[in-house]
């Protein structure tokens, strides 16, 4: 029993030593798989920005007088800020930004209006999710033009006076939101597209036939051709998070053995799709097709660009059998905001759900399909 599992496991790692030789003899093979995670994360964190959609927001209004009545309905007014949750305390910030439910908080103290009356400035507190830092640095420009047609209407009386702290992302810099979201996304490209090409490449090669008729099984193959395709996931990922730290100089509040553990269930879930995709194809030019036609949706309905929380409702829905989603709200979270595993449990169900799934189909189509 134990050298027959010592013989299986022995064919597995001949099979991976295969792939890994096949991906890395050839110095245009090494070029594609490693200069595009390079330069696509030094391209990402200069020049992507995000947009103003919409702001969701939280108060706490002590004074409960005219004035911050009035100033409170200015913001409801404009469309743009939403208004979640009334809270009794300042205690309750936390819990509503650390879940995501609000962009922002404001806090009116109880001397508010007394300040303004007595002709003393009054201070207005809003405390910023800089995980969202585009969007939370744009939500704050237009709280501060409000408070600033709001202390013209009061002509020469004493004015408001803004107090802003940014939680995760102290000033606010975009590339602090969107590089930790980079380990996943870019990582992704290359993995998916080196899971689905594994086979078609084999066919193409005309070596699959002298694979199949080896004592390997479905399952090996499966195995063989996956566990490459998630090393060279992890590699990228690596380089990702490097450049990360030490170009950009993003300190990481999070554990690293949690980032990687989160990474090993992304990059798992993302090579069962690539190799399904490959199982399907019977070409190499059908397999990039295929991977193509999912990398702009995944990409799109992951919360990279645009929040889930902005979609409509059928595609946040939607966005739940998208591993991509998950992958960039736990990296996020462990990079910027030291989430611990309670914190993000629940992010590895869809990841391991979407393994569970795509890698026994990969397994079944090479039985049923190709053997």
């Amino acid at each position: 029993m134990i050298a027959n599992f010592i013989a299986w496991v022995a064919q597995v790692a001949a099979l991976c030593r295969k792939e890994i030789l096949a991906l890395v003899k050839d110095p245009a093979n090494r070029t594609i798989l490693f200069a595009p995670a390079l330069m696509q994360a030094l391209l990402f964190g200069y020049g992507a920005t995000y947009d103003l959609t919409h702001v969701p927001y939280a108060v706490i209004d002590q004074s409960r007088g005219r004035a911050s009545t009035d100033l409170l309905a200015r913001l409801d007014g404009t469309g743009v800020f939403q208004r979640k949750a009334t809270l009794a305390s300042n205690a309750q910030i936390a819990e509503r930004i650390d879940s995501g439910d609000v962009l922002l908080a404001l806090s009116i103290p109880a001397d508010f209006e007394e300040r303004l009356n007595r002709g003393e400035s009054a201070p207005l507190q809003i405390i910023l999710d800089g995980r969202n830092s585009s969007t939370a640095g744009a939500a704050a420009a237009q709280v501060g033009t409000i408070i600033a047609d709001y202390n013209r209407g009061r002509g020469a009386s004493a004015s408001l006076t803004v107090e802003r702290r940014a939680w995760y992302n102290p000033n606010l810099e975009s590339r602090w939101t969107l590089m930790p979201a980079m380990i996943a996304a870019l990582s992704m490209l290359q993995t998916l597209l080196l899971a689905a090409l594994s086979v078609a490449r084999e066919r193409e090669q005309g070596t699959f036939d002298q694979l199949l008729v080896t004592p390997l099984t479905p399952i090996q193959i499966m195995i063989g051709k996956a566990l490459p395709a998630i090393l060279v996931g992890l590699i990228q990922s690596t380089i990702i998070l490097l450049i990360i730290r030490f170009w950009f100089q993003i300190p990481m509040e999070g554990s690293y053995w949690l980032l990687y553990l989160g990474l090993v269930s992304f990059t798992g879930a993302a090579v069962g799709i690539g190799l399904s995709i490959s199982a399907l194809s019977v070409s190499m030019q059908q397999a990039m097709l295929y991977t193509f036609l999912i990398i702009m949706p995944l990409m799109l309905l992951s919360g990279l660009l645009t929040p889930v929380r902005n979609m409509p409702a059928i595609l946040q829905v939607v966005t739940y059998v998208n591993p991509l989603r998950f992958g960039i709200d736990m990296v996020r979270r462990i990079y910027l905001e030291g989430a611990v595993f309670s914190d993000i449990a629940f992010n590895f169900v869809p990841l391991l759900a979407v393994t569970a799934v795509t890698l026994p189909l990969a397994a079944w189509l090479f039985r049923n399909r190709l053997a």
